[in-house]
């Protein structure tokens, strides 16, 4: 049995945060490439060897923020646009949380102390956290509904 969807003026949000995200990604993008000409790591080189750059680990760090992020892009885009079907404003909210968690995670990052991602980028782990329960919940009931 199909089941139909109806997207509510709400789920604009979740839209609207997917959009940030982007911009967010396209931000962090350029801030790789501003490091690679201050740091002189040039393409197709992904990660600097400290034993022929003395900045390896500045550039790297730079490098694996934008990279981490782009790891976790999938997972985040799914769970926010499955779990904002049925939840709408509570996934936009944590959307924006972790959007602007994973800006201060590759601030952090980019400071060349690792550390530094999780103290308050750490938060987008709460929030991807958030929209995994959201998901689930909307699966769950498709599934009940799917049975009665």
């Amino acid at each position: 049995m199909a089941v139909s969807i109806e997207l509510t003026k709400e789920y604009g949000y979740v839209v609207l945060v997917l959009v940030a995200y982007a911009f967010l990604n396209f931000w962090m993008s350029f801030q790789v490439g501003k490091a690679r000409r201050k740091y002189k790591v040039f393409y197709p080189t992904m990660y600097a060897v400290e034993s022929e750059n003395k900045d390896a680990k500045l550039f790297n760090c730079v490098q694996r923020g934008h990279q981490n992020s782009l790891e976790m892009m999938p997972m985040f885009f799914v769970m926010l646009l499955l779990g904002g079907l049925q939840h709408p404003t509570i996934a936009a909210g944590l959307g924006a949380l972790y959007t602007v968690a994973r800006f201060f995670y590759f601030k952090g990052y980019a400071t060349g102390v690792p550390d530094n991602r999780l103290k308050i980028g750490g938060l987008n782990f709460l929030a991807v956290f958030g929209l995994i329960i959201c998901t689930a919940s909307f699966g769950i009931n498709l599934v009940i509904r799917e049975t009665l």
